[in-house]
Parts: structure tokens; sequence; C-alpha cells
């Protein structure tokens, strides 16, 4: 396939245009008309993901957190990320990102964070950039678990099922749970909206200890790790891409978070 035609698959759900005003989704790196054999499926970009690349024969790289944020004054190889881009270049691999346009999809990272909990029908917890819009589309989502659960037992099943190495965790109002939110990556800013909307937990990352402060006694706000919040994402690209693409999902792709 034709690079521009996969782009053109990806967009179809998560277009530039639901990408927040200081992100860089999109293509970081290649030729839109080059031709591609297979892909690399990640969250990050990593020296360790583009050599993986090279060593699976894969001439794109599809990542959920785009390797260029800010601008880049020099590609001298000095760090990480300008060596990433001297071998992509290097070996004819190129990049394309797809962060908060697939945040802000329905169906896309956050949703598929309620579908692993076995959480069937969500809608979007947060679109305050679109408050008219004809398609549902906006950050986290919210639904309901098929019946209350005790609230130790359901945090048990997210440990499991996100295998997830650590949860912080402010209490529930109530011992069991079945309104959950989730907003991948760092979503603590909506734990307000949550509230509002009824949830008994919301689930996110990177939460600083004063925003557990002001959610303590009024929701379980469940933190968790970063990656783990948002390594789903390979798996929307592989659903989406699978017919058309070779694709392998990154097994170098992990979290940089070790815990002692």
């Amino acid at each position: 396939m034709l690079l521009q035609e996969i782009i053109h698959i990806i967009e179809s759900v998560a277009p530039l245009s639901y990408q927040e005003s200081w992100d860089n989704s999109g293509l970081q790196v290649g030729n839109p008309s080059a031709d591609i054999g297979a892909a690399l499926l990640t969250t990050d970009v990593t020296e360790s993901v583009v050599s993986e690349a090279i060593s699976l024969g894969c001439n794109l790289i599809i990542s959920h957190h785009p390797l260029l944020f800010r601008g880049v004054k020099h590609i001298c190889g000095d760090n990480p990320q300008e060596r990433c881009i001297i071998q992509a270049i290097r070996h004819n691999i190129a990049i394309y990102s797809a962060h908060t346009s697939m945040d802000a999809y329905l169906h896309g990272v956050s949703g598929r964070m309620a579908e692993q909990l076995g959480i069937k029908t969500y809608h979007i917890l947060s679109n305050p950039q679109w408050p008219n819009s004809q398609i549902e589309r906006g950050l986290g989502v919210i639904g309901k678990l098929p019946a209350p659960m005790p609230f130790e037992a359901f945090l048990s099943m997210v440990k499991t099922r996100f295998q997830a190495p650590y949860l912080r965790y402010t209490r529930p109002l109530n011992p069991e749970v079945q309104t959950i939110a989730l907003c991948g990556g760092a979503g603590a800013e909506f734990a307000e909206e949550a509230i509002a909307q009824g949830a008994d937990v919301f689930i996110t990352a990177d939460v600083k200890y004063h925003e557990m402060q002001a959610a303590d006694g009024r929701i379980a706000l469940v933190d968790m790790d970063h990656w783990v919040s948002e390594h789903f994402t390979r798996n929307i690209f592989q659903d989406l891409l699978q017919p058309h693409l070779l694709t392998y999902i990154s097994t170098a792709d992990h979290t940089p978070v070790n815990l002692l």
C-alpha cells in the first residue's frame, strides 16, 4: 500500500482536525507516496523500536506518541530523538503518529480501555471543543459495568486486565461501583466532569498529589502508569490496518517507569 492510503485509513476515524492545538499528530518522517510493505505499531518511538522495525523489515512505524513534539534545530545524533530520525531516514522508514487525534475518537484510546473492562456502551466524557458536533468526539469516556461489583474486586480486575504494575487510588463513596469514567494518558483535569456525570470511579494516569486530595471522599480516582493506560492504541491501529497491511505489535515498546 501507499503510505498516503494507510494514513487515509487511520484518519478516517482519527482525523488531524481532532487533535489538540499543542499536539503534533500526523506524518513525522517519510514520503506519502512511498510504498509500504509492513508496519510496526508502538506507543512510543524509541531507538529500540526503530531497531526492531529495521530487524523486521518494516518501512513504517505507527505510534501513539509523536516522535516530534517541538521544533528540532539540528539533527546531529546528540539525543535519542535525533538518532531515531537519522536511523529512520537511513533505512527508509516512515513514521506516523496519531496522538490526541486518536484520544478524541469515541472508540479510540479511552474507549478501548472501557472495552477492556467489559463496558460495552459508553459515551464521551468531555467535549468542550465540539459542543454541537454531530459526531461524538472528545476526551475520556464514561459507561457502566455489566453489574455493580465491590471496589476491591474491581481494582483487582483493572490491575489484571491492564497488566498494571501499580495502581494508586482514593476510596469510593460506596463499597460497590458500576459507573466508570476513563481517560488514557494524563486526564486528571476531567475528574470534576466525571463527578458531575455520576461516576463511581475515574481511571487515568499521571495524577498529582493535590489532584488526589481534591477527589478524596468524592470519587475513586485511580492512577495508573501512563504507558499502561495507552498501550491498547497499538491494537486499534492493528484492527484498522490488518485487512490491508502486514503489521507487527512492537515488543520493544514498554513503559520507562520502573518500581522498587
